[in-house]
């Protein structure tokens, strides 16, 4: 997804909020000024990150806050469970409370608002354009082999881990494979994160080898390439998932919340609308 005029004045002013040193914001003006159209936003700020690491270090670390919403969507697991369970479509409910834990993103967002988010699971109903979607992707889920979930965000992989286990209620003869960050990225769910969350148990857990927040093909591990190409389905979540592949080529299902101007404006909706997107490729 090409980095447009607005969206790279906002990732210019994200770093500008973060720091006053003159000679890094000459770097990160740069990087965004010899950009290419294949470069993403979330590959641009890869490259801001290898550029802050060399001057600063480590930058803002994050684990309190996945611990913190971690813990609390764990707390809420049995009770969400329960309530799947007893919804006349089960796999359906359980891939929108999944879509729902899209909204604990602190890289989209200025401010994540845990009653913001609590909130989010009250009248949840997939849309007319969900509901279209929602079945092409069941119809190719009952006749493909193997499925592969590329996640995004910490508390998020908690509620991931739910709809697994109704994809595989459902679909009990697909091999599902997990793909994490391959290492500290914002609020990204890592492998620790995976384990931590346990959806480990459910289902392989593989790390994509790199830190950006989105998934870039080329620098992805050779175990995370065989199982991207292995995949029939592929569900991808979150919007820098989105913005790093889509126009790639790919057939992807994407799900994800419009946290920002540029995904509002790209799909004429409110903020935080939910959004069920097939992207297909036929050679």
């Amino acid at each position: 997804m090409r980095v447009i005029e607005s969206c790279a004045k906002c990732l210019y002013d994200k770093q500008q909020n973060m720091t006053n040193d003159v000679e890094y914001l000459q770097a990160v003006k740069k990087i965004i000024d010899n950009r290419t159209d294949e470069d993403t936003s979330p590959y641009l700020v890869y490259l801001f990150n290898v550029e802050y690491e060399k001057r600063f270090g480590k930058g803002k670390p994050y684990q309190k806050i996945k611990k913190k919403y971690n813990d609390l969507v764990l707390e809420m697991e049995n009770a969400i469970r329960k309530k799947i369970e007893k919804s006349d479509s089960p796999l359906e409910k359980a891939f929108l409370y999944a879509r729902i834990g899209n909204y604990i993103d602190f890289g989209a967002m200025n401010n994540v608002d845990t009653n913001t988010f609590l909130s989010l699971f009250e009248n949840v109903e997939l849309s007319e354009k969900d509901k279209k979607t929602m079945d092409s992707f069941l119809k190719q889920c009952a006749s493909a082999k193997n499925f592969l979930l590329i996640t995004d965000n910490c508390g998020e992989i908690v509620l991931d881990k739910l709809f697994i286990e109704q994809l595989k209620n459902r679909f009990p003869n697909l091999e599902i494979k997990i793909m994490v960050r391959g290492g500290e990225v914002l609020n990204d769910a890592t492998m620790e994160d995976a384990v931590y969350a346990g959806i480990d148990k459910i289902a392989a857990v593989i790390s994509n080898g790199n830190t950006v927040a989105g998934t870039v093909y080329n620098m992805l591990t050779d175990e995370a390439k065989s199982a991207f190409d292995s995949a029939e389905v592929i569900l991808a979540k979150g919007q820098g998932n989105y913005e790093s592949m889509c126009g790639q080529g790919y057939h992807i299902f994407y799900s994800f919340l419009c946290k920002c101007d540029l995904f509002t404006n790209r799909f004429d909706v409110p903020r935080l609308t939910g959004m069920f997107v097939e992207e297909t490729f036929y050679e």
